[in-house]
């Protein structure tokens, strides 16, 4: 029995793997796509580029892994029927529980491994992402040039005489009005500090100038910092408990609750359906697996995404109990009743 456990998650294996290089290289194709309408807005180096990639990993695998095992444990033993080697296994007296039980190892593990990632790598992962976006913008925002025309710089007007190149800027003039006073600020030499998404200007050797109807002061300086800028929205979370439990983005994330879990349990839920359409006689039975597979996953990301609205996490029991039943009666009719 040992051996023949081998032999299946062998198949299952060389099968998982083709069909995961095929399956994941076309969502990075798509994501690499998405990463390039961000290059529009925001400069992106290729570490960078990197490191958005990483930060989605989670995600493209949480998407790609439980299709992929649903996908190549139907082709494994549609594969071995087509050899006649289920046929040969029946007659020896193996029971199709028997490929079940065998199947359903895997099936746990990844459940399990997906509950876990989009449970608590997930969230660590699209604050990460978020924030680095967020980061990158906010630097966007904020792309100084020498011209004639000025900047804006949180509540200053800022210009730039030259640009002395590598960040540093000379000749640089900032002023700010409001109704009691005037301030006007020179330097001969200024830079941008982005600390924690806080933006900075650094400004060095210069005079600063204020003006109200009461009084007109002057003062010298060496350096100068202008704190009232542009702040990065940057999300924080403690730990991921902390995350879904949260009020912000309340509604969304109950959604994603939803349906990660459902697709999270999706390899345990349909390993009916699995020897169901899997499990053929070649002679006697004409096979569309394929149209079967893509009913199975049409239907069952459908159910989760438009039941939802209406049941919200009722979606989850009944959407389950429902696959469970419904591809049990099938397994039944189509594999028990025969073999």
């Amino acid at each position: 029995m040992y051996q023949l456990k081998r032999y299946i998650l062998n198949n299952l294996s060389i099968l998982f793997i083709s069909i995961f290089s095929a399956l994941f290289t076309i969502a990075s194709v798509i994501f690499l796509i998405k990463l390039a309408t961000y290059t529009a807005v925001i400069q992106l180096s290729i570490w960078e580029m990197t490191k958005l990639y990483i930060f989605v990993l989670p995600e493209l695998l949480f998407y790609t892994l439980p299709i992929t095992f649903f996908i190549a444990a139907t082709l494994s033993l549609f594969k071995l029927s087509n050899d006649n080697e289920i046929i040969v296994l029946f007659s020896l007296g193996i029971h199709p529980k028997f490929l079940l039980r065998t199947l359903f190892k895997p099936a746990l593990f990844l459940s399990a491994l997906m509950l876990f990632n989009y449970l608590v790598v997930f969230p660590h992962a699209k604050v990460l992402s978020s924030n680095f976006i967020s980061y990158k913008k906010s630097e966007a925002k904020f792309n100084l040039s020498a011209s004639e025309f000025g900047h804006k710089f949180g509540k200053w007007l800022l210009y730039i005489g030259k640009d002395d190149g590598n960040g540093v800027y000379g000749e640089v003039f900032l002023f700010n009005k409001n109704n009691k006073e005037e301030i006007l600020i020179g330097a001969k030499r200024a830079q941008v500090i982005n600390d924690d998404g806080i933006l900075r200007l650094k400004l060095e050797d210069g005079e600063g100038y204020s003006y109200s109807n009461e009084s007109f002061s002057q003062i010298n300086f060496e350096t100068m910092y202008i704190n009232d800028t542009l702040n990065t929205k940057l999300r924080t979370y403690t730990n991921a408990f902390e995350y879904w439990t949260s009020d912000s983005r309340k509604s969304a994330k109950t959604r994603m609750l939803i349906t990660n879990t459902l697709i999270s349990l999706f390899p345990i839920l349909t390993l009916f359906l699995v020897a169901s359409i899997g499990i053929v006689h070649v002679r006697h039975q004409k096979a569309k697996i394929y149209l079967y597979l893509f009913l199975t996953i049409v239907l069952f990301y459908g159910a989760t995404l438009g039941l939802q609205k209406v049941l919200v996490f009722y979606t989850i029991p009944l959407v389950a109990l429902t696959t469970l039943i419904g591809t049990y009666i099938m397994y039944r009719k189509m594999i028990l009743a025969r073999f």
